[in-house]
């Protein structure tokens, strides 16, 4: 492949950051608006939140990936 028309592999990784950081905004919102209604189903809510912490463990290793470790 042509080196050039391929985005760095940090770039690649901050794009995917992002894409992860919306995706768990978004569930975020839709665990608010379900806790909000009386009649809501917890075994929705009870997925969309392990879904949440998942997506916050792969944020979680993708920035310690693009962020260099800083020695003191």
């Amino acid at each position: 492949m042509n080196n050039s028309t391929q985005m760095p592999q940090d770039d690649v990784l901050r794009v995917k950051l992002e894409v992860l950081r919306r995706e768990h905004r978004d569930l975020d919102d839709a665990i608010a608006a379900l806790q909000d209604r009386a009649s809501s189903d917890m075994l929705t809510i009870r997925r969309l939140k392990k879904q949440k912490l998942h997506l916050k463990d792969q944020i979680a290793v993708l920035e310690d990936r693009v962020t260099p470790d800083i020695i003191a």
